[in-house]
């Protein structure tokens, strides 16, 4: 007989057992492990998916009358179902959707292209479902970015200093076995995203989108980024700007018809006092807008840019010199608006009110309209209320680290800084980052890198401070030399930040480490030569890329010039051989010459020669 002693030492050891198991089951059923320090959480899609020596794998088993219909109603970006092979293993009922702003609507009002962005939601239809722990994958297009690598760049150079930021990697896509080309594969800032970085889910997490450029609306349902506006930010649709006979602006919208190429040849915007007063549009007919192409007439995107081929008027269709050829020849150019050091020009547009800049207005929570219209995590007044106090104490000066993760914040400027990425709350756009709060916390996570290095001034685009950069200039000698110490100029947020010292040293400490340690050291060049060796033969064979492969092989060697030059530039800044601020730059005979160098060369909002 067993004696009660030996009875209870066998009862202990069957529940420490059955509790080892119990602790098991809960780490393997989630994938998750708990990292040193408590804070971040490991997880398996880490190694399963973002392992960047290994392409992954993406074949998207779907209906084809499905997959045609989202593509046909493409600007909606409504969910449908699909099953998706990740890496060999298949996932069941998740959502798909296109997803992009700029980038959606271009390739919208593109013919001769349907390379959408697309997001995968793993647990659109089955709660709980993920691929190996990550509930959401981006998959971007790489629009308007011939090299294929300015956004992973980017994300590589935020990991480098450890900031909170997506993982990312390369991606295969096929649908239904038909290959679609290589894409860049991004962690979703959403719920798995907060678990690795945070250790939580909880928090209140937002996407504001002050220019309102378009689409990417927030997953759900909210108006956060556009979900309940018929136009989802877009560029406003003239059709429904009455006035002029049948239907068209009449008075109120100027006839462009009098400008000429001369107008914009001496860098300055042209004096608007000439336009005609008959409201007419060129091309037009009493007042009217030009005809709509028939597939587009009757969409409601309210969203999309006009389509100029059918403007006519001078040789080859094109408009006589009256309107300028955005496509950077014939004296058609974007006007220069002269040679800013910080890679702007005049400021075109402003900074939302709504609060997606990040400045203090009041205290009252209908000023920052914005910020909660982008709410990703439900959130409710007492969240916002946070969100506000924080910004106050902010725009004080009063106790940075309780209201600020400042380490982090620091990293993303540095990064940010040296990627001279306008398309972003440095460029006047007010957009593209996530603003995270946790225990009246703030901290931003990046998003959205493809326009960087100068991708947003090359040819026409969007330049600092809101300026349009010259199409003629394009100016490479700009972009490398954009100057460290105002690129987030009029923010409040970032100048608290660099009116302190302390903080001011510790972000330039870490510019450094992104020149020495990554650009000199071998950082850089471990990403260039790895990312070449993985992607080139897929970019040559890519049946939907918009570049040629001929056109990505000279951006890639562009952007690796770059990057070296502007190394050499920011350590300047750093140690007093090169200003430091736009003002200072200009007229400086001190700057890095680029000149031999052309950004567009590296990628432009008109996408290349594939398309």
């Amino acid at each position: 007989m067993i004696s009660n002693r030996h009875i209870t030492k066998i009862i202990a050891v069957i529940m420490f057992f059955s509790l080892c198991l119990c602790f098991a089951a809960m780490y393997f059923s989630t994938g998750l492990t708990a990292a040193a320090g408590g804070k971040a959480v490991s997880m398996s899609y880490e190694s399963e998916l973002f392992d960047t020596d290994v392409i992954m794998t993406v074949n998207i088993l779907m209906d084809e009358d499905d997959w045609r219909e989202m593509l046909d109603n493409a600007l909606e970006e409504e969910y449908y179902a699909c099953d998706v092979e990740v890496n060999g293993k298949t996932f069941y009922q998740v959502g798909i959707r296109t997803k992009g702003n700029t980038s959606l609507s271009s390739v919208v009002n593109d013919p001769t292209t349907d390379r959408y962005s697309l997001k995968l939601e793993f647990d659109h239809y089955v709660d709980g479902q993920t691929c190996f722990g990550l509930d959401k994958l981006v998959l971007n297009n790489n629009y308007a970015d011939a090299t294929n690598m300015k956004e992973a760049l980017c994300y590589d150079m935020f990991q480098f200093l450890g900031a909170d930021a997506s993982l990312y990697n390369y991606a295969e896509i096929s649908v239904n076995g038909e290959y679609r080309g290589v894409y860049l594969a991004l962690e979703a800032v959403e719920d798995s995203f907060l678990l690795r970085n945070y250790g939580t889910e909880k928090g209140a997490l937002y996407k504001p989108e002050g220019m309102e450029m378009g689409g990417d609306k927030q997953d759900g349902n909210k108006p956060g980024g556009g979900g309940d506006r018929e136009d989802a930010g877009g560029m406003p649709d003239f059709r429904d700007i009455s006035g002029g006979n049948g239907g068209g602006p009449g008075d109120d919208i100027p006839d462009f018809g009098d400008f000429s190429a001369d107008d914009f040849s001496n860098g300055e915007m042209p004096d608007f006092s000439n336009f005609s007063e008959n409201g007419g549009f060129p091309g037009g007919d009493n007042g009217n807008p030009p005809s709509r192409p028939d597939d587009s007439a009757d969409r409601k995107d309210a969203g999309d840019m006009p389509d100029f081929s059918d403007i006519s008027g001078g040789d080859d269709g094109r408009p006589g010199g009256e309107m300028p050829n955005f496509d950077g020849s014939d004296g058609g150019d974007m006007p220069d608006f002269g040679d800013r050091a910080d890679f702007g020009g005049m400021g075109g547009f402003s900074k939302s009110s709504g609060g997606a800049d990040l400045n203090y207005t009041d205290d009252d929570l209908d000023s920052y309209s914005t910020i909660w219209d982008g709410e990703v995590t439900d959130t409710k007044k007492a969240d916002h209320k946070r969100v506000v106090k924080a910004l106050k104490n902010i725009s004080e000066g009063t106790d940075l680290e309780t209201y600020m993760d400042i380490d982090n914040l620091l990293k993303y400027m540095a990064v940010h800084v040296f990627s001279v990425n306008m398309d972003s709350l440095s460029g006047n756009m007010a957009h593209n980052y996530y603003l995270y709060e946790s225990n009246g916390q703030l901290n931003l996570i990046p998003w959205d890198y493809n326009l960087a290095f100068g991708g947003m001034g090359a040819n026409g685009g969007m330049g600092a401070n809101g300026g349009m950069g010259g199409g003629s200039s394009d100016n490479a000698t700009a972009v490398v030399n954009s100057a460290i110490d105002n690129a987030f100029s009029g923010t409040e947020f970032f100048d608290t930040l660099m009116e302190n010292e302390t903080y001011r040293e510790q972000y330039y400490a870490y510019l450094n480490q992104l020149v020495e340690e990554y650009v000199y050291g071998d950082g850089f060049e471990t990403f260039y030569n790895r990312t070449r060796n993985l992607i080139d033969t897929l970019v040559e064979t890519d049946p939907t890329a918009f570049y040629t492969y001929e056109e990505y092989q000279t951006a890639a060697d562009t952007l690796y010039q770059i990057v070296k030059l502007r190394a050499q530039s920011i350590e300047g800044q750093l140690n007093g051989t090169i200003p430091s601020t736009s003002e200072e730059q200009s007229g400086s005979d001190a700057l890095i010459d680029a000149s031999s160098l052309s950004v567009s060369a590296m990628g432009t909002m008109n996408t290349g020669g594939r398309r």
